[in-house]
């Protein structure tokens, strides 16, 4: 609605205030305040029509009608006022006025903007699913820092938590926009953007399409075409396969885990620009792990999948038994991760003992939902569940060891230099000197000297010129 800038009571007392205006120079002029269209042209020719009707009286005023002051156009809210005189004294009033109107205008203006912006801002957070889409970045930010070795690249570690955190955006907004119906049906999920109505398919599918594209430019240009790769493939398999296997087999869950496992290789990958053994750690521990959290999940919501028409083990398990034992057997499957790390040198033999520890707790509650199917006990491995990945990968960062992998490269690749240098010298002279008898020799490439890495103990082959 809207409001007038300048009250009655004050344009009449400032009209009362100037000079009763002589009968030669009696014109009406008018001036419009907050009106939401311009007013027509008000002047005193008979062919006017507010000219020929004298102006009304405010209803609510004891004004009378022919004061000087009124209002034009009071039953659409537009008001104007009249005044009966052209002293410098209502002109300043009128201008100051519409000066006001115009400040209260932009200021309206600038809080529907406002309004606008958080109304779609808040509607692209629930679209991200921002929270899981962090807890996707946290991943992929301990995979960078444990692939980076002794030294970690601070710029690269938030460009690859920014194109981590675009494409995870972009793959669960996709993933909303292809479950509307479903996310309709169910408790849980109805109040999200889509189905409640707030944001339209088309600006979410603009909106998913843009953040994906982004974020996987990003890392192929900040990072490396590996990293780009594992996110562009991790956003198709999320968006275009495990998101309708859903609807169709429970083997979703275990493609659920696979996509949940790629972020912290990504970021591995991002820092060191390759796959090695101890890049393995963290991705199973992410698989692993979401097996033992997404049973109780679907245990706890059972009734709501159904619901909503998704096809998860707990759909055919209504005592429990199957779901409950998939996730001890997944918990038991986590127990050896720390010893490996400590075996690969990933982490010291603390990380051991903490892992353990930490996987037999986990397994602790997975075992009492197995023998105590209920709905408490599956909530306890839940929360369980949500407390053991942060503590991993915490743990994971304290006690990891510093790569010396750039250490020895660069002592190989001196060793290289020197015993090049040695062996080129004596062959330039030998050639020389056969050259100078008029002998023709044929230079022979130096196998094994020519990539240390494979075999970097065994000596150079000595080459016998032709007799």
């Amino acid at each position: 609605m809207w409001r007038s800038s300048l009250g009655f009571s004050s344009a009449r007392r400032l009209l009362s205030s100037s000079p009763s205006p002589s009968p030669s120079t009696h014109h009406s002029s008018f001036y419009c305040v907050a009106t939401r269209r311009p007013l027509q042209s008000l002047s005193g020719s008979p062919s006017s029509p507010s000219a020929a009707a004298p102006p009304p009286s405010h209803p609510n005023s004891s004004v009378p009608a022919n004061s000087g002051v009124g209002f034009i156009g009071g039953a659409d809210g537009v008001r104007a006022f009249a005044s009966s005189s052209s002293s410098p004294a209502a002109v300043t009033a009128a201008a100051a006025a519409a000066a006001f109107d115009v400040s209260s205008l932009a200021s309206l203006r600038a809080r529907e903007a406002v309004d606008v912006a958080r109304h779609y801002g808040r509607c692209y957070w629930e679209l991200s699913k921002a929270r899981l889409s962090l807890l996707v970045v946290a991943t992929s930010g301990t995979g960078f820092v444990l692939g980076s070795g002794s030294v970690v690249d601070i710029p690269g570690l938030c460009w690859t938590c920014g194109g981590t955190m675009m494409v995870a955006a972009a793959a669960n907004s996709l993933n909303q926009v292809f479950e509307i119906k479903n996310d309709a049906k169910m408790k849980r999920t109805k109040q999200r953007p889509l189905p409640s109505g707030r944001i339209s398919v088309p600006h979410a599918v603009a909106w998913a399409s843009s953040a994906g594209v982004v974020g996987t430019a990003l890392l192929a240009y900040k990072t490396n075409a590996l990293a780009a790769g594992f996110a562009a493939s991790n956003l198709i398999l999320y968006a275009f396969v495990y998101t309708p296997l859903k609807q169709i087999h429970p083997v979703n869950t275990w493609v659920g885990a696979i996509v949940g496992a790629i972020p912290p290789l990504l970021g591995w990958v991002a820092a060191s620009g390759e796959i090695s053994l101890n890049s393995m750690i963290l991705p199973a521990a992410l698989y692993f792990w979401q097996i033992p959290h997404f049973m109780a999940l679907a245990h706890l919501c059972r009734n709501d999948y159904a619901a909503g028409g998704f096809k998860m083990l707990s759909l055919g398990d209504a005592l429990g038994q199957r779901t409950s034992l998939v996730a001890l057997r997944n918990c038991l499957y986590m127990v050896p991760l720390g010893y490996l790390a400590y075996d690969w040198g990933l982490a010291t033999g603390w990380f051991c003992l903490e892992s353990t520890v930490l996987t037999l707790a986990i397994s602790a509650t997975a075992f009492s939902f197995y023998r105590d199917r209920t709905m408490q006990k599956a909530r306890r491995m839940f929360h369980a569940s949500l407390l053991y990945l942060p503590v991993f990968m915490s743990g994971l960062l304290f006690h990891r060891l510093l790569d010396s992998h750039q250490d020895l490269s660069g002592s190989h690749s001196l060793k290289y230099n020197e015993l090049s240098s040695s062996l080129e010298t004596p062959l330039e002279e030998n050639g020389s000197s056969k050259r100078k008898k008029g002998l023709r020799t044929q230079a022979q490439p130096p196998v094994a000297y020519a990539s240390y890495a494979p075999f970097p103990f065994l000596p150079a082959p000595s080459y016998a010129g032709p007799h």
